[in-house]
This record gives C-alpha cells, sequence and structure tokens, in this order.
C-alpha cells in the first residue's frame, strides 16, 4: 500500500479542519494585523460569506413566512368556526324574537276579545300539490272544544273547528267553499258576506252579497260584522284585490285574500265564550 493511500484520509480531515481554521483565523483579525496570506483568505471567503448570508435570510424568510401561513389559517378556522357560532346564535336570537313578537300579538288579541278564549299551537299543515295549506290541526291542550268554534290569530279569521280529537283539533279554513260569515268594510260600511271559494291553487274567497251602491275599493279590509253569533266583531278576514261593478244588478262583484298566512301561522286563539245579544242575519244568506 502506498504512502498516500495510507494516510489520504489524514491528510484530508486535517485539510478541511484547517481550511476553516485559517478561514476564520483571518476573518476576525484586524485589517492592519492582515499578512497576504489572510487579506487573500478574506477575499477568497466573501463570495462565500455573502451567498451563505443570503441563502440563510432566503430560508429565514421561507420559514416565517410559512409558520406565518399556518398561523394565519389556523387564525382563519378559529374565526369562521366563531362567526359559525355567532351566525348561528343570531338566527336562535332571531327566531325567539319572531316568536316573542306572535306572542305579543296574541295575547294583545285576547285582551280585545270580550269573550273566553283558548290559545293553540298549530301542529300539523297538510299541503295541496300547489304548497297551499289545505287542512290545519291545532293542538289545544285538552280544552273543551265543540264544532264550529271560531279560530283566530293576530293576523285575523283563520277558521271554524270542524273536529275534536283528543287534545288536537281540526281546522276548516276560510278559503274553504263551505265557510261563510258576514263582514262589513269599517271604511265606508259596506257590508258583505264572505265565502271560500275552495281553489286549491290559490287562497282566494269571494265577497257575496256587497251591494253595487256600496263602496268597496281594492285594499279594503273586510271584517266580521259580529252578526250570526259566531265570530266577535271587528276581526280582519279578507282584504280586496278585485272589484268588478256591473251596470246591472243589485250585487257587485268583489274577490279577495284572506289577512291570514295559513302557511306562516303558529299560534292563534279558539273563541270558546258564546256571543250574547248578537244581530242575527236578517235579510242576509
Amino acid at each position: 500500500m502506498s504512502f498516500y493511500k495510507r494516510y489520504r484520509d489524514t491528510f484530508l480531515v486535517v485539510l478541511l479542519l484547517a481550511v476553516p481554521f485559517f478561514f476564520l483565523r483571518a476573518s476576525i483579525r484586524k485589517p492592519e494585523e492582515l499578512n497576504a496570506v489572510d487579506r487573500v483568505l478574506v477575499r477568497m471567503a466573501a463570495p462565500v460569506q455573502w451567498a451563505a448570508a443570503s441563502a440563510a435570510r432566503f430560508i429565514s424568510d421561507v420559514a416565517g413566512e410559512y409558520f406565518y401561513l399556518v398561523d394565519v389559517g389556523r387564525d382563519n378556522n378559529r374565526l369562521s368556526r366563531e362567526v359559525s357560532r355567532l351566525q348561528q346564535t343570531t338566527r336562535e336570537i332571531a327566531a325567539l324574537k319572531r316568536e316573542n313578537e306572535r306572542l305579543r300579538k296574541v295575547i294583545g288579541l285576547r285582551e280585545t276579545i270580550p269573550l273566553e278564549t283558548v290559545s293553540g299551537i298549530v301542529t300539523t299543515k297538510s299541503p295541496t300539490e300547489f304548497f297551499r295549506v289545505a287542512h290545519m290541526v291545532v293542538d289545544h291542550n285538552g280544552a273543551a272544544l265543540r264544532e264550529n268554534m271560531p279560530v283566530i290569530s293576530a293576523d285575523g279569521a283563520v277558521g271554524l273547528i270542524k273536529r275534536v280529537h283528543g287534545d288536537s283539533a281540526t281546522v276548516f279554513l276560510i278559503a274553504d267553499a263551505g265557510f261563510g260569515v258576514d263582514v262589513v268594510v269599517p271604511r265606508t260600511e259596506a257590508r258583505g258576506y264572505v265565502r271560500g271559494t275552495g281553489d286549491e291553487s290559490s287562497y282566494t274567497v269571494k265577497v257575496e252579497y256587497a251591494r253595487r251602491a256600496d263602496e268597496v275599493a281594492v285594499g279594503d279590509v273586510f271584517v266580521t260584522s259580529g252578526k250570526g253569533c259566531r265570530f266577535p266583531a271587528g276581526i280582519p278576514v279578507a282584504k280586496v284585490t278585485e272589484v268588478v261593478k256591473r251596470d246591472f244588478g243589485e250585487y257587485q262583484q268583489v274577490l279577495a285574500e284572506p289577512t291570514v298566512d295559513f302557511s306562516r301561522l303558529e299560534e292563534v286563539l279558539i273563541v270558546t265564550g258564546e256571543v250574547k245579544d248578537c244581530p242575527s242575519l236578517e235579510g242576509g244568506p
């Protein structure tokens, strides 16, 4: 084995240790103490130091940006969860607010009616193929009810009790063809008789026996007159949507829509007290 091969590894180790030592020695010495060899080493080391410093700065910037983005992503996820939670809380508060407003209206309505009433909650709505509510079931907590008791809400007349079964009752809506109630327009005292059309594609009613000489306009609201001893007076029933006055005949043609939105109806009042000393429907239908 030759001398070179025998001591090659040793020479390499000594060289690798010596070169950095001399570079480090030249870089830390004062400028006035540098000799010719030191100045050559300093000039040789300058590009290497610049490249190393640039690489270090680049790696530091990349690492800093990465950790910054990681922190930003973590914060974004946390903020997204917080926003979702706050949005859910806002929706719940809005729902509670709407429910409180409805309940206040029902309570206010109960205070204005001089008859005994029972509160009820709509539990079932049977829609038609046109997404209209055809039938409605109300939970009345076991109160003593019977057929044909009026059902009202804060927006107006809902219908009549059709059938009682246990703690619930089926409601006969005012849009049904068999429904009818005597009404009046408070603005002009025009009389009429609201009857449901039975059209399952729309909530429409017709106002019969509205005299042609009486003033009825689109937008007028017919309210219960109290006649017929069924509904108490002053309950909104229907809002006029169309008026046709012919040049002949005693009555004008009036179409209207219920003041109650059955699809959004939740709370109702069932009038259990009997209307006493009410005027009869003399001359009516």
